[in-house]
């Protein structure tokens, strides 16, 4: 008795080149994401050893780049600039959307610089998006701030200009409030002498409760995604070889037990 081969032609060998080159390009992929969660492993140790660090004041803080000291643990004595509040439109705590509250700070140790907090989140009125929350903010009273040192906050998508916080009179960057805020414009617009960075306020400011939320996001470099990122990446490499073995081999060259022999 024989059992029937069918010959191995063009569509065979293009079936197999093609799934050849797929599971080397999905392992290649998946090996670039564990490589990536290792630098990011690296990041987390520095972000944590940083957090460990006692916290500065602002002669310290300004005193170096702000490279440097990003994430970075800070408490700063200085005397709050209202009239320069700006509200970060279309930011989320706790899955509610609102404002974030920035505003720049004098400091008392080092009258020539500014630091902008980051001070906490407010919700927004949804039938007047125009107005503006209330928020206790103490003028020429000194305030201690504890927080953390951060870049500038994060942008979002916007139509219709940069956002950047400099403009002519009636566009954006002449209002409190703001898609988004560029440091750089916004020392222009105000003639202050802000440092390249910011303070991300973590607790309430000493001698002055303004009511706001500071529920942030856990500072980290984002390991766990890039773990299952090489997962996914190497389940579908698995997946490919499973489905070329199952189609291309057992089912061409295993004949089924039912079918009988010529």
């Amino acid at each position: 008795m024989s059992t029937f081969r069918r010959p191995l032609g063009l569509r065979f060998w293009l079936i197999t080149l093609a799934a050849v080159v797929g599971m080397l390009v999905t392992a290649s992929l998946g090996r670039w994401q564990l490589s990536r969660a290792a630098q990011k492993e690296t990041l987390q140790a520095m972000l944590d050893a940083r957090g460990r660090m006692p916290a500065m004041d602002g002669r310290v803080l300004l005193s170096q780049p702000a490279e440097a000291f990003v994430h970075r643990a800070v408490v700063l004595e200085g005397r709050w600039l209202p009239e320069h509040t700006v509200y970060l439109d279309n930011r989320q705590m706790n899955g509610r959307p609102g404002f974030f509250v920035l505003t720049p700070l004098q400091l008392v140790d080092s009258p020539s610089g500014v630091v902008l907090v980051q001070r906490g989140w407010v919700p927004r009125n949804f039938q007047d998006r125009t107005q503006l929350p209330q928020v206790q903010t103490p003028q020429d009273v000194a305030v201690r701030v504890a927080g953390r040192v951060a870049a500038a906050p994060s942008r979002l998508y916007e139509f219709g200009g940069d956002g950047s916080g400099a403009g002519a009179p009636g566009a954006q960057g002449s209002s409190r409030i703001r898609q988004n805020l560029d440091l750089a414009a916004f020392r222009t617009e105000t003639g202050l002498a802000l440092a390249p960075l910011t303070v991300v306020q973590t607790g309430e400011a000493v001698g002055a409760g303004d009511g706001l939320q500071r529920d942030w996001p856990v500072v980290g470099a984002g390991v766990d995604k890039h773990y299952g990122y090489a997962f996914q990446w190497f389940g579908l490499c698995g997946l490919m070889a499973l489905l070329y073995v199952w189609f291309q081999i057992v089912r061409r060259f295993i004949r089924p037990r039912s079918q009988p022999a010529s």
